[in-house]
């Protein structure tokens, strides 16, 4: 038996010589915290090119097709406020699609809503079980951050979670993207977003609306947090206005899936 465990063991490096642990010194893992610089009148947001050139290489995004008025929503979802069920019930007036990446703390407080979110054809995504800096993370343990998180939706919804990524703190390195690729993740960063986590700090939905329709721009990968009033309570607005500018709302899958974009009916 121990011969035949030896063997199996040798027989599996043979095959995938470029194993997980390979990753430490196959790619920098040199810490990066992901910002974007916003552009004046609505332009296009940018990122730093070596970002660019790491997110191309290893399968990432952070902003879409900036010839077009499309905009893609996004929610980081850590823990509950009581604001995600007002947030939804406006996704389902509005016929707008949206993806909420969520710890294995938020599954397992909220199933009730992360079956709302399956249910009325959102996307969940992966935000890591315990939110920790994956620069300083070994690929093994970030192996287990992401399934973790994916048994327990399973379990909750009884199905296949979505292999989107939104990296906890959106810290990363070139070793994290290769890691995460490896695992089948699409690594989410962001090309819109304001301060609007501190639950304490909220200013009103005007404040949000303003900030949003600000930096709004064709392509844009927008992050908002759900921890936010301020957000809950400027998002019919948003959606109406931008509807109004000549936006439309898309799923994150027809950035990934060209060849089968998947149609979203938000259920009465």
């Amino acid at each position: 038996m121990k011969k035949m465990i030896l063997f199996l063991m040798i027989s599996f490096f043979l095959v995938c010589p470029l194993s997980l642990q390979a990753f430490a010194k196959e790619y920098s893992n040199i810490q990066h915290d992901w910002y974007f610089k916003p552009s004046k009148n609505n332009e296009p947001a940018t990122t730093e090119p070596e970002f660019e050139e790491m997110l191309e290489k290893h399968g990432g995004m952070f902003i879409a097709d900036t010839s077009k008025k499309e905009l893609y929503l996004t929610f980081d979802n850590g823990y509950e406020q009581g604001y995600t069920g007002a947030i939804l019930d406006v996704l389902r007036e509005k016929k707008v699609p949206a993806t909420f990446f969520v710890t294995g703390h938020y599954i397992k407080e909220e199933p009730d809503l992360i079956k709302r979110m399956v249910n009325e054809g959102h996307i969940v995504g992966n935000h890591s079980f315990h939110h920790p800096n994956f620069a300083k993370t070994s690929d093994t343990n970030i192996r287990e951050e992401l399934e973790s998180v994916e048994e327990l939706f399973t379990k909750v919804t009884g199905k296949q979670m979505p292999k989107y990524l939104r990296p906890p703190r959106g810290i990363f390195s070139e070793r994290t993207l290769a890691v995460t690729k490896e695992l089948g993740y699409t690594n989410v960063f962001w090309s819109l977003a304001y301060k609007d986590w501190e639950t304490n700090q909220q200013k009103g939905w005007k404040y949000a609306y303003d900030n949003v329709m600000k930096r709004v721009h064709p392509g844009a990968i927008m992050l908002l947090h759900t921890v936010s009033k301020d957000n809950a309570d400027a998002l019919g607005k948003i959606i109406d206005d931008l509807h109004k500018q000549g936006y439309s709302f898309h799923s994150l899958d027809e950035l990934t899936a060209k060849n089968s974009v998947h149609e979203y009916f938000i259920t009465p």
